[in-house]
């Protein structure tokens, strides 16, 4: 299982000098893999990355996830395009809904039809990541003859953030992999890695990538730390599609999946994990105020070293 991480933390505010530095650093810690989340209380994701490629040298850099209502396919492509050029091709571009009380009641778009809005959505985006014209007839995008070229481009693999049993189905058949925010050990292993597996082998496709994105702190303080992650991330646990998640994997909570402990309670987090068949994780460090972040950093290079 290849380890990454998720810069800013989730909740999380960084200047951009200070943000690029610490995707640096991580890079020389021996992590696999950048991701950035696009939400509203910061950076654009496929930006930031441009940006990212330039301070760093050959790790992996993708996006957890980027909201596709409020980017028609068009310009997702182009913009993902540029960015793997940008970044000398190491782009993983990881798309999602987002949440009906975000796109629906915040922005105004249509929820009716989420999984036919994603459907479609990766038909036209495939298509125009080619660099091919794009012609498409369907209930939520009507495209004549359209193609974008972007000058030393290739396709980024493309990744879905699905956590009902639709959304696995339909990432296994028409993308690379899934993207999973809160998805613990146990809900991989009996939902979401089967499901996926199963729907990618019918469609005749490689193996998908499984990116599960989890809390990670090694502490000796695991009580405490465990309650401070139940409040600062406890948002994850009220809305409709990670509660679900969390109910199905047995979790009361987003503390419930985090791996928290001492190195070898994490480490065994880890191998656990791994054993579901998730191909990734991708940690949050977490570091309370009187912890050091370089302890759970070295123990994710341990795990990537063999430890």
């Amino acid at each position: 299982m290849r380890v990454g991480v998720i810069l800013p933390n989730p909740g999380v505010l960084m200047d951009l000098p200070a943000l690029l530095a610490e995707m640096a650093r991580a890079e020389e810690r021996g992590m696999q893999s950048i991701w950035v989340a696009n939400v509203s209380r910061g950076y654009d994701a496929l930006t930031l990355l441009s940006l990212a490629g330039q301070h760093t040298r050959a790790i992996e850099l993708g996006t957890f996830v980027v909201p596709t209502y409020t980017r028609h396919p068009v310009a997702m492509a182009q913009q993902a395009l540029t960015t793997n050029v940008a970044t000398g091709g190491r782009l993983v571009l990881g798309i999602g809904l987002s949440h009906r009380v975000v796109m629906e009641a915040g922005l105004g778009f249509d929820w009716s039809h989420p999984i036919r809005h994603m459907r479609e959505y990766l038909a036209c985006l495939t298509g125009f990541l080619t660099g091919a014209p794009v012609t498409f007839a369907g209930e939520e995008f009507h495209i004549t003859n359209f193609g974008i070229t972007v000058a030393g481009a290739t396709p980024p693999p493309v990744l879905v953030a699905a956590l009902g049993p639709q959304m696995l189905r339909l990432a296994g058949r028409h993308a690379d992999g899934t993207a999973l925010w809160m998805g613990g050990a146990h809900y991989l292993a009996t939902n979401a890695v089967p499901a996926i597996t199963a729907a990618a082998g019918e469609a005749g496709r490689a193996a998908p990538r499984i990116v599960a994105g989890l809390p990670v702190c090694v502490t000796d303080h695991a009580d405490a730390v465990r309650a401070e992650i139940a409040t600062v991330f406890a948002r994850y646990g009220e809305l409709p599609s990670y509660r679900a998640v969390l109910d199905k994997g047995g979790a009361a909570g987003p503390a419930d999946v985090a791996l928290i402990g001492d190195e070898a309670a994490v480490l065994n987090g880890l191998r656990a994990l791994a054993n579901t068949g998730a191909t990734d994780l991708v940690a949050a460090v977490y570091t309370p105020a009187d912890e050091n972040a370089a302890r759970t950093y070295d123990l994710l290079e341990r795990y990537i070293n063999g430890g």
